[in-house]
């Protein structure tokens, strides 16, 4: 049966865009690998009623709400292929199964391309972090570490500054003196040099070491990752992409529409800065004009 819209991806834009069309009475079927971008860490902040509740209970409950709808059918698997055009798209699953759907809801997320530097990886989502607005009340104060990743991740060390006091660790990426002025009044202390590596240091803390000199203990680190919003979909449907100081993502207009007619997007795989609240703002959008496109 073909469906009125297909959704690829099951996390908050997604589940937020299911839940409109759903109410509208429409057939959809959401797409989830169950591979939701903030797996990594253990609970969720900032999200209006659910602050400090694991994002994976928030995901389980949304999942439950939604079966209770009839028009809903979820798929697990990945979505490996997509072609067609508007009322007419298929996708293609891992599984080899095919779906057919009017609309199509890209909601898969982007993946966070992290520094090449040891130890960073194992400890994502714990001690090494992305926002301080997820994360940085828990912190506490204290020590804390911000390794340059991008050019603008001076902006990110001023603005953690909030939250603790801050060491910047250059990274060996040079900065302008409007830069400097700005740490400066921030009060954000400079380690210039290239990270080598970081470690765990006494009493849950972190140790960053910059090539031959003693480790540095912050408590927690922050670092700018670099999106990549490219998979197999994206690249199939051959949606205009926008490049951005933080990565690259999907180009959307200000109802959530790609360059591809009856192809939409939301969330972290169409918006450079990203949280649950913003992606649920943006998969509730996205589904509102997938339901004004189907009628008019």
């Amino acid at each position: 049966m073909k469906q009125d819209a297909i959704i690829i991806g099951g996390s908050f834009a997604g589940l937020a865009g299911a839940m409109m069309l759903a109410r509208a009475r429409r057939p959809i079927t959401v797409i989830d690998a169950g591979l939701p971008r903030n797996r990594f860490a253990g609970h969720s902040h900032g999200f209006l009623g659910h602050d400090g509740r694991p994002g994976s209970d928030i995901l389980a409950d949304a999942r439950a709400q939604l079966l209770a709808y009839p028009t809903v059918t979820f798929v697990e698997g990945t979505a490996v292929h997509a072609g067609g055009g508007i009322d007419d798209f298929s996708v293609e699953l891992d599984t080899g199964a095919v779906l057919e759907g009017r609309r199509l809801l890209i909601a898969s997320g982007v993946r966070d391309n992290l520094p090449d530097i040891p130890g960073i990886a194992e400890r994502w989502g714990k001690t090494v972090l992305h926002c301080p607005y997820c994360h940085g009340f828990e912190i506490g104060g204290g020590a804390i570490g911000v390794i340059a990743g991008s050019p603008l991740s001076y902006h990110q060390a001023a603005l953690v500054a909030d939250w603790g006091y801050v060491t910047f660790f250059t990274n060996d990426m040079p900065l302008e003196q409007e830069a400097l002025d700005l740490l400066t009044r921030r009060n954000v202390r400079l380690a210039p040099g290239k990270v080598a590596a970081i470690s765990d240091a006494g009493g849950g803390g972190l140790s960053v070491e910059v090539e031959n000199k003693p480790g540095t203990t912050v408590k927690a680190i922050f670092v700018a990752t670099k999106l990549d919003v490219h998979n197999p979909i994206v690249d199939a449907l051959q949606c205009r992409l926008e490049e951005t100081p933080m990565g690259t993502i999907i180009d959307t207009d200000a109802m959530k529409a790609t360059s591809v007619a009856g192809v939409f997007a939301a969330g972290d795989a169409a918006r450079a800065v990203g949280n649950i609240t913003f992606a649920a703002a943006d998969g509730s959008m996205a589904a509102l004009a997938i339901h004004r496109s189907l009628i008019f």
